[in-house]
């Protein structure tokens, strides 16, 4: 990062423009602090505001230009269909949607700035989140060159000060003290932070949720899905080809109706604190779920096993920032050979807030019906079972020998039993 006195000579400022209250706020302040000109880019990844109304907005407030970039197509792709074949749940809940949007967003965000000429990007994250963090490192992994700026930690402002600042200044901003949530959304998921959710004892209010239907609100009747994977990736919906953002767009809809897909949790942040989350994501949670099935019929036991145990590693690098990573991509070839088998369909039924695999497909199933039967049809070798326990338990066997050897007297003590073993082995 440039000294300040350096920053304030330059002439344009690429902002990530968001069209909320940080990035509304952040147009003001950096042309007021450093007289520079900025230019606002908003990366759409499936947000559901009025992204020409935002565009707009971004232009009163004073940007010299503001853009919409459709990137959702590449984000369904590119960014959440890895994800998903790696079954990437932070901390078993959370299903990345705002992680994995970010490291798109600055591919793009550093191509315009280049693009423009841009001298720096600057962005809306405030100092005790994540996203500051995934913004920052992956514009240094992709331009070290360009210097970055976050007037939400430079200015110092609580929210309710924002508020007022927008007001005394005339910045239109969507957020009132009386409805102070923070909002972000991708189509992997929608994200509600601020106001009664700080209080991890408070209830979310059922006004937060537009993706899901309370379990009062839901259909009194389950509904079934299909859905197609092949090599790992979802292809279709109850018998429908559909590329990847429209299924999963057709599914948020349908699951989302049957009040599944909220998430309330404390996460644990990278900066070292624990925070309040509510999400909701119908389509990653029902996605994740049929995909874990899935592996589970078509791979070998060692396999799957090892894999699990790099998932959480995966979701930690995601949810880290850590996406431009080598070890990312070194895990994204490992988990992309583990997808050839995980062809399939897997069914799912919706009721009540609920999603639970009730039926599974696949032409490279493992599960052997003669082999698990306990009917007449039973090709099991039973008699081998007896081999297979004593070589498995010999070193158990062995062991309690060793260290519990028993005479008539009660069981004998370490030296007693190395003289014994020794003396049998002469």
């Amino acid at each position: 990062m440039k000294s300040p006195s350096k920053i304030e000579k330059q002439m344009k400022i690429l902002l990530a423009y968001s069209g909320g209250l940080d990035t509304s706020v952040a147009i003001h302040w950096l042309k007021e602090k450093y007289g520079c000109e900025v230019v606002a880019v908003t990366i759409d990844v499936g947000q559901s505001d009025d992204l020409k109304e935002a565009m707009r907005r971004a232009k009163a407030i004073g940007a010299s230009r503001a853009w919409v970039i459709d990137a959702k197509k590449e984000f369904a792709e590119n960014y959440v269909l890895p994800a998903l074949k790696a079954n990437a749940l932070y901390e078993g809940s959370y299903p990345l949607g705002t992680a994995l949007a970010r490291p798109l967003m600055v591919e793009r965000l550093v191509a315009m700035a280049r693009r423009f000429g841009a001298d720096a990007i600057a962005h809306g994250c405030t100092g005790k989140g994540n996203d500051q963090v995934r913004f920052e490192v992956s514009i240094m992994a992709l331009a070290p060159e360009l210097d970055i700026l976050a007037p939400t930690r430079e200015w110092g402002m609580s929210r309710d000060e924002e508020i007022e600042y927008a007001k005394a200044h005339d910045i239109p901003v969507p957020v009132t003290c009386e409805a102070p949530y923070s909002i972000d959304e991708s189509v992997w998921s929608r994200a509600i932070e601020c106001g009664v959710l700080e209080d991890p004892w408070n209830e979310p209010p059922e006004s937060i949720f537009e993706w899901t239907n309370g379990t009062d609100s839901s259909p009194n009747e389950p509904e079934y899905v299909d859905i197609g994977f092949c090599e790992g990736s979802p292809i279709s919906l109850n018998g429908s080809a559909m590329e990847p953002l429209e299924l999963v767009t057709e599914l948020n809809e349908i699951a989302g109706n049957h009040g599944v897909g909220r998430i309330d949790h404390i996460e644990n942040r990278l900066v070292g604190i624990k925070s309040r989350e509510v999400y909701e994501a119908p389509a990653a949670l029902v996605l994740t779920k049929a995909h874990q099935d899935l592996e589970s019929l078509v791979m070998p036991r060692d396999l799957m096993h090892y894999k699990r145990g790099m998932e959480q590693h995966y979701a930690n690098l995601v949810y880290d920032g850590l996406w431009f990573s080598p070890l990312r991509q070194a895990m994204d070839a490992f988990i992309e050979k583990t997808q050839k088998n995980v062809t399939g369909t897997i069914k799912i039924k919706l009721f009540k807030g609920s999603a639970v695999v009730v039926g599974r497909e696949s032409p490279y199933s493992l599960y052997t019906a003669n082999l698990s039967t306990y009917e007449k049809s039973d090709e099991f070798d039973h008699a081998a079972a007896k081999g297979f326990i004593y070589v498995w338990g010999l070193p158990l066997k062995t062991t309690s020998m060793v260290n519990s050897v028993k005479n008539g007297n009660g069981v004998m003590n370490g030296s007693a039993v190395k003289e014994e073993f020794t003396s049998a082995c002469k």
